[in-house]
């Protein structure tokens, strides 16, 4: 589904933009504002040849073969070459989306007016985006540091008809794409190669689609935690603003406030309000604002990152038309975007191991007052015992996950570049995450939801009512053993394509509001 389309104003780009890029194709247009900075600095690179002044990347070689000067008659097949040489990716090729978002951002980065590239690369880019010619991007190769070099390349590629892009559901070579929607392949004038590869915006684009997933994945816990609460006939005392007030932290605060929301006027919550002898619930439902809150300020400290950077200038050298200079610097280095990234992976990986732990509470009948293993006839049925040890598998594997990518470093080009982030291999892993936190949270759904039907008929909220008919359109209860992984599936899926939030889609978005 096509999006409504919006303009690109360079170094404006805003948290709605990005998102609408990530969630479909997109129509965009720049900014005519830009033109005048883009032309000047391609001007200004001009100049510099005329000169015959050495400038690197524009009439040298690259990286340690920097001091070698290359003839005037050679600068295109430099640039080119250069492409060539450089997409060596590996692996699975990125989502759509990604993609999408990393020809965005560097059209948008480009578009500054920093980077000596003439007008044609910016609108060639978003010619890609418009028509939807989606290049082939191996996830695999870089280092997150002179920019994500290989990636990017293999982004390039399309510009000038080679390789290969996804054209309408099909892998299809570049030129015949362009050549269907009347678009000629691009010759690379100086310094454009170089500046088109230079650049963070393929682990900034996997950063983001880790970021848009989590914001998913913390509403979704918001709301099945809540689910689960009830399930177990939990207080609701924790939540109280009182005690989220006088400590202070937003996200608790935003968190209590949207699942007090979530439970008012539960009957099962009536139930036991006056006869239950528990004084304290255990911490997997009494401490979520305060862990699902920290989880979500790591959020949206990461966000703030990372939209400075979608709207940063990250090749090298840098064009500075006003002054007709060319200054070389390290503006391609990730380590911003790496540090975003790991934040994110603790964030993804705390979300699952709470849930995890209220898997655990819901299957123990001594701690949730619920069947064995919620299931009636427990002992000819094993219910959601081995769902539980899924779960189990799934937060650990993302404990090791979660280890920091941005810690480690491997010099590269004959140690030139000596130190560098990770951080495309730390946005990158998010997804692997992320799939595994959405099933803990799928299965904790439907083992809360389990437990909601076995007190009917006691009712929960109304709000957490629409969450359960959510669900249940999907998947049906669970009353004797029946192969169970298709249901797990289907709670899955139902999780990372959002149903849950939007099945609260008019208080979610309170989580992500600064607190009152």
């Amino acid at each position: 589904m096509k999006q409504a389309p919006f303009a690109v104003v360079p170094g404006r780009l805003l948290w709605s933009d990005l998102f609408a890029c990530w969630a479909d194709p997109v129509q965009v247009s720049l900014s005519p504002e830009c033109f005048g900075k883009i032309d000047a600095a391609a001007q200004t690179v001009q100049q510099i040849l005329a000169t015959q002044r050495p400038a690197y990347g524009i009439n040298t070689g690259f990286g340690k073969l920097a001091r070698t000067r290359i003839a005037d008659g050679q600068l295109r097949d430099l640039q080119r070459n250069l492409i060539l040489s450089h997409a060596v990716g590996t692996g699975p090729p990125l989502s759509d989306a990604v993609v999408r978002l990393v020809l965005l951002l560097k059209a948008a980065s480009l578009a500054r007016g920093y980077s000596g590239v003439r007008r044609a690369v910016v609108t060639g880019l978003l010619d890609l985006l418009n028509h939807d010619i989606l290049p082939l991007i191996p996830g695999k190769g870089s280092v997150g540091a002179s920019g994500d070099l290989a990636p990017l390349a293999h982004m390039t590629l399309a510009l000038l008809g080679e390789g290969t892009v996804r054209f309408r559901g099909e892998w299809t070579p570049a030129r015949r794409a362009l050549e269907h929607v009347g678009l000629r392949p691009l010759v690379l004038e100086a310094k454009e190669g170089l500046a088109l590869i230079n650049g963070t915006q393929v682990s900034t684009a996997l950063a983001w689609h880790g970021l848009f997933m989590a914001r998913r994945l913390l509403e979704a816990s918001a709301v099945i935690g809540a689910v689960s609460v009830d399930a177990a006939k939990g207080s609701d005392e924790p939540f109280d603003p009182r005690i989220q007030i006088v400590r202070g932290q937003p996200g608790q605060i935003a968190v209590a406030e949207v699942t007090r929301a979530l439970l008012r006027d539960s009957e099962i919550r009536r139930s036991h309000l006056e006869n239950d002898p528990r004084v304290q619930d255990p911490y997997s439902l009494r401490c979520q604002p305060q862990v699902l809150g920290a989880c979500r300020d790591l959020i949206v400290n990461a966000q703030r990152t990372l939209l400075t950077e979608a709207n940063a200038v990250t090749d090298n050298p840098l064009v500075f038309a006003e002054t007709q200079e060319i200054l070389a610097g390290g503006n391609f280095h990730a380590q911003p975007v790496a540090f975003a990234a790991d934040s994110l992976a603790l964030a993804i990986a705390e979300i699952g191991s709470i849930a995890e732990r209220r898997v655990a509470l819901l299957i123990d009948a001594t701690l949730s007052g619920l069947p064995p293993f919620l299931v009636e006839g427990a002992g000819l049925n094993s219910g959601f015992m081995i769902a539980h040890v899924t779960a189990a598998a799934l937060a650990s594997e993302n404990k090791s996950l979660a280890h920091p990518a941005s810690i480690d470093s491997l010099p590269t080009s004959a140690n030139q570049e000596d130190h560098v982030s990770m951080a495309t291999f730390a946005a990158r892993r998010l997804d692997e995450m992320i799939q595994n936190t959405g099933t803990i949270l799928g299965i904790e759904w439907l083992a809360a939801a389990q437990g909601i039907d076995f007190h009917r008929p006691l009712q929960t909220s109304q709000r957490l009512q629409a969450v359960q008919e959510r669900l249940r359109r999907e998947v049906a209860f669970y009353d004797r053993d029946r192969l169970f992984a298709p249901d797990i599936e289907a709670a899955k899926q139902l999780v990372l394509a959002g149903a849950v939030s939007d099945s609260c889609s008019d208080l979610l978005p309170r989580l992500w509001d600064e607190p009152r």
